[in-house]
């Protein structure tokens, strides 16, 4: 008995290969970043005013992420931030403690904050305009913030870097921390700086 082969093929096997083709060429435009916190070339501060007077500056010492960009399609570029609460580092350990605590941030209950990005829109050569939903606290609200390219090429191991920053104010009572600092302490302002090392293994391994 010969077996016939299906008529569909010749036309279907094409259609795959064009389909494989694109899929690929999409990915191999929009690069992917592991952000370099193991070589600390990137960071986050945070600064608050302490009672109107002078500001109360930290960093949180402790997060993951990675980055996607398209030179070509910059709008197409994305970006996730974990940020571990428990890191959180003022320079001073009984405030620390303080801040930890249940009436800021909390962080047996809410060991984590997040940044997923949403939406993309360049502004220029090398600035844009970054949405996404923020997670502070169990609470997540919509933020937008303004990102400035610091630059980008080869370092000196053989890889591909590229770095960005930027800054944006949350109000402390819209994540749902309570304790009142007074009036000019509402307001928590971030400053992130980031550099990612491109991730050639990504386009093999997903």
């Amino acid at each position: 008995m010969k077996i016939r082969p299906l008529p569909f093929l010749p036309i279907t096997l094409p259609i795959v290969l064009v389909l494989f083709f694109l899929l690929m060429q999409t990915r191999l435009n929009a690069a992917e970043y592991r952000i370099d916190t193991e070589g600390a070339h990137a960071s986050i501060h945070f600064r608050i005013k302490h009672l109107g007077y002078s500001w109360l500056t930290g960093r949180f010492n402790n997060f993951t992420g990675t980055f996607s960009y398209d030179e070509k399609q910059p709008e197409k570029s994305s970006i996730q931030l974990t940020v571990h609460t428990r890191s959180l580092d003022s320079n001073h350990a009984e405030r620390d403690k303080h801040l930890r605590g249940k009436k800021f941030l909390h962080v047996k209950k809410f060991p984590t904050a997040t940044f997923i990005s949403t939406r993309y829109q360049p502004t220029g050569k090398s600035t844009g305009t970054l949405s996404g939903q923020f997670t502070l606290h169990g609470v997540t609200h919509p933020v937008s913030m303004k990102v400035i390219q610091t630059g980008a090429g080869k370092d000196p191991w053989g890889g591909f870097r590229r770095g960005f920053e930027t800054r944006f104010t949350i109000r402390l009572h819209d994540y749902a921390i309570q304790h009142d600092l007074g009036p000019e302490s509402e307001e928590l302002e971030l400053t992130i700086y980031l550099e990612g090392i491109k991730d050639d293994k990504y386009f093999f391994e997903n």
